[in-house]
């Protein structure tokens, strides 16, 4: 057993209502009740009418319009003929199954002051539903009840702390007996992570744990295992911060064993001297935590990436299920975070059984069986001082897309990029700023780099040409790929090429011998399982990166994905992406057999010239407007033609009339544009403007002379130094 499992003291529960065991067929029955297709989430359903002799014939069924220029990442879930979807900001939407009418809808009334401190989007990942009640949680981290016939709210619950810091939710609550667990995201702006149990009759909060320890200075810690977690974290540690550690994906009963599995996310700051400069593993950054849903209390852990500085998050989706390891029949659970290996461990005592690499990475010699500890490769570690190239980047080899594995192939099938980036950073601890990004880690992908390195700066530029692993960026394998993963080796038994590492989403396999799996293109594709050929492709005019799901309703099999670009990343919109030619409008596709074609979405209109910005205001100070918009606005406004968010260097003329007013008064709030007055100054906010108008003028001036000679405008985006 490793030496990071606790005591365990074993409690075998029953299934509950609505819920049944991992070893069980996926969906046997026509439903499809829960957004992993079971208890176990393996994203797998034994429905076979659908199958490779059939599948080429599979067209539209209906669609329905999920009213957003936002990213889509929920899966959709079917009862009793009635599916529900949650779209972004935590709206449900209740549509008749077969023919797609809306039957309700819940638009939560959300504080779009939220925005300032969301990384990735507005995206929502699921809803949970019980006993005539649907679960769903808001941006602003507000958890509501739902009666499943009319989208009533029952009760509502404020998830927030009292911490006034950066919460907000983007995943999916997840019932576990008698109570529902919802977690919160935030690192990167001073949140200490937590999640939540709430009575499912009344709201009533149950139990909260803390991923991290506070400051010992404030009393004792709120359970004995953070006590034991504060040793892990020196003394100089700088609680202020909050010290992230936030579980925004992947918690996950487990009514076998009665156990609810959290990951926890990265630490905010990403380097671990930022946090602690003395160092150790802080825990419970980037681990898994087996927690008991009757009072939070921990029964296993096991720490993925001790001492976390590469945004290392262990919030990416397990599979329960049953697996033969050596010679035994083992409940297992399978883990991929983002660091790069595949995990299987032993749900009845957490003990690892296997770590095995699925992509190319190098912050670790591999994991020692032993001790079950990676063995860190300190050099890589060390990047405030030299600049490093690290796989994988910090997107990375896995993230929130859900795998799914197929109990008769024995395969995991997953979205998997094979992408590093140069992170640098600069000496010094810089306070803990309210409301303000924790991080100052900049990034560089290296699909990104080569092309990037003329500009960077002296220092850097030769700490890259100097770097051993420049090579591997020259050379070495690069991109997205469907993969089909032995879970016991890490072995791919076959793979498909995306167009870039950009290219994944969620996947689902079926016993009727298919793989489904869709892209940013916006093809919804159908692979053999067994071999990985492609057997049919559906071109939707919209990106896909969320899981389909599939079920029968009338003795019809359906196919059910959302689409809609967005997610990490979301206002740098790939130039192969179907958001880049076509309007990005959030969409739920349901397909059947002799389906007919996917009506494709309107096409972005022409690049224009950028109009003439006013005059640069007298006395602004350019170098302060710069380095403010660099520190907190690039996370949503990327300089691209083609975002989805606003690109501020093409403002029109009565846009730049009221910039004032939008950053201090919020005019736009109710659009998702915050205000800023608690931050900037009148001076400041003419300083941001001043630069935002410097950049409008040479984009003005580069189009207009492309223009003159007859060539397009250029749509690529501007590359800036930001995190993913």
């Amino acid at each position: 057993m490793s030496r990071y499992i606790w005591l365990v003291l074993l409690v075998l529960g029953g299934c509950s209502q609505n819920q049944r065991t991992a070893s069980e067929a996926t969906a046997s029955d026509s439903s499809w009740s829960v957004p992993g297709g079971d208890s176990g989430k393996t994203y797998f359903s034994a429905l076979e009418k659908i199958n490779r002799t059939n599948v080429k014939t599979l067209g539209l069924a209906w669609e329905f319009d999920l009213e957003t220029g936002r990213g889509q990442e929920a899966t959709p879930v079917v009862v009793d003929g009635v599916m529900i979807v949650s779209s972004n900001l935590g709206r449900v939407y209740a549509i008749d199954a077969a023919t797609g009418s809306e039957i309700w809808r819940f638009v939560p009334q959300v504080d779009m002051q939220v925005n300032r401190t969301v990384c990735c989007d507005q995206v929502n990942r699921g809803v949970a539903i019980r006993d005539s009640r649907v679960y769903v949680a808001s941006l602003d981290a507000v958890l509501y009840a739902l009666d499943f016939g009319t989208g009533k709210v029952l009760w509502q619950a404020d998830t927030i702390d009292g911490e006034d810091r950066g919460q907000h939710i983007s995943g999916a609550p997840e019932i576990a007996g008698d109570v529902v667990v919802i977690g919160n995201g935030g690192a990167e702006f001073g949140v200490r992570g937590y999640v939540s149990a709430y009575d499912l009759e009344t709201g009533e909060l149950r139990w909260r744990f803390y991923t991290v320890p506070r400051d010992p200075k404030l009393g004792p810690q709120e359970n004995p295992e953070l006590e034991e977690a504060l040793a892990t974290w020196g003394e100089d540690a700088r609680w202020e911060m909050g010290m992230g550690g936030t579980v925004w994906d992947a918690i996950h009963y487990d009514p076998e064993f009665d156990a609810v599995y959290i990951g926890v996310g990265n630490g905010g700051p990403y380097h671990y001297k930022k946090r602690a400069p003395s160092g150790g593993d802080q825990l419970f950054l980037s681990s898994l935590v087996a927690l008991d849903p009757e009072n939070g209390r921990v029964k296993w852990y096991y720490q993925q990436t001790p001492g976390d500085s590469w945004d290392y998050t262990a919030t990416q989706p397990m599979v329960l299920t049953n697996l033969e390891v050596d010679g035994e029949t083992v409940p297992v659970l399978l883990h991929a975070p983002k660091n790069g290996f595949l995990y299987l461990f032993d749900r009845r005592d957490g003990s690892l059984l296997r770590a095995n690499p699925i992509a190319y990475q190098n912050w670790a010699n591999g994991i020692d069986p032993e001790t079950g500890r990676p063995n860190v490769r300190e050099d890589l570690v060390d990047y405030i001082d030299t600049p490093r190239i690290v796989f994988p980047a910090t997107p990375g080899t896995r993230n929130w897309h859900p795998a799914s594995f197929n109990p008769q192939t024995g395969l995991y099938y997953a979205s998997v990029s094979e992408v590093g980036n140069l992170m640098f950073t600069f000496p010094g601890y810089p306070p803990y700023l309210p409301k303000s990004v924790t991080h100052d880690a900049q990034l560089v992908y290296t699909s990104d780099l080569l092309n990037m390195l003329p500009a960077l700066p002296p220092p850097i530029r030769d700490a890259v040409e100097q770097s051993p692993e420049l090579e591997r960026v020259k050379n070495g394998k690069t991109g997205g790929y469907l993969r089909a993963i032995d879970p016991l080796t890490g072995e791919t038994r076959w793979e498909v090429e995306n167009s870039s590492w950009q290219d994944r989403a969620g996947v689902l396999s079926t016993a009727g011998g298919l793989v489904f799996n869709g892209d940013v293109t916006g093809r919804l594709s159908v692979y053999d399982t067994e071999s990985g050929e492609r057997l049919h492709s559906i071109e939707t005019g919209t990106s896909i990166i969320a899981a389909p799901m599939t079920f029968m309703q009338d003795g019809e099999q359906y196919i059910a994905v959302t689409a809609g670009w967005g997610g990490g990343g979301w206002p740098y919109v790939p130039k192969h992406s179907a958001a880049y030619r076509y309007e990005n409008r959030g969409r739920l596709l349901v397909f059947k057999l002799g389906g007919k074609s996917v009506p494709m979405p309107q096409e972005r209109p022409p690049l224009e010239v950028a109009t003439e910005p006013p005059p640069i205001p007298e006395g602004t100070d350019l170098a302060n407007g710069t380095a403010l918009f660099f520190q907190h606005c690039t996370l949503c406004h990327a300089h691209s033609p083609r975002t989805i968010s606003a690109d501020l260097r093409r403002m029109r003329p009565e846009v730049h009339a009221i910039f004032d007013r939008i950053l201090l008064d919020g005019v736009f709030v109710g659009a998702g544009m915050p205000r800023w007055d608690d931050v900037f100054s009148k001076d400041d906010v003419r300083d941001i403007h001043a630069y935002l108008i410097t950049e409008q003028q040479k984009v003005r001036a580069s189009e207009l002379a492309l223009q003159e000679k007859g060539l397009p405008l250029n749509a690529e985006p501007s590359r800036v130094l930001s995190s993913y």
